[in-house]
């Protein structure tokens, strides 16, 4: 984040199992992309955020998400 003002909040929830909470703003839109087919990368004014996360994986929840709000049909 390019600013301490942006991060709203950060926490360790569970030390044993590596998990972290962030929160923040980063502004408007400015990109989103796939780097590598490995990580979604969001960019903002305000900074970027990186998620370890393929595309193979995102193409699942998105599927996943599809067809519940159609109940349960396919398209």
């Amino acid at each position: 984040m390019k600013s301490e003002h942006c991060v709203r909040r950060m926490s360790f929830l569970d030390k044993e199992n590596g998990k972290v909470f962030f929160e923040g703003f980063l502004g408007e839109l400015t990109g989103v992309s796939m780097v590598e087919g490995l990580m979604l990368e969001i960019e903002g004014v305000n900074g970027v955020l990186r998620v370890d996360i393929t595309q193979k994986e995102m193409d699942s929840c998105l599927d996943a998400k599809k067809t519940a709000a159609h109940g349960g049909e396919q398209q």
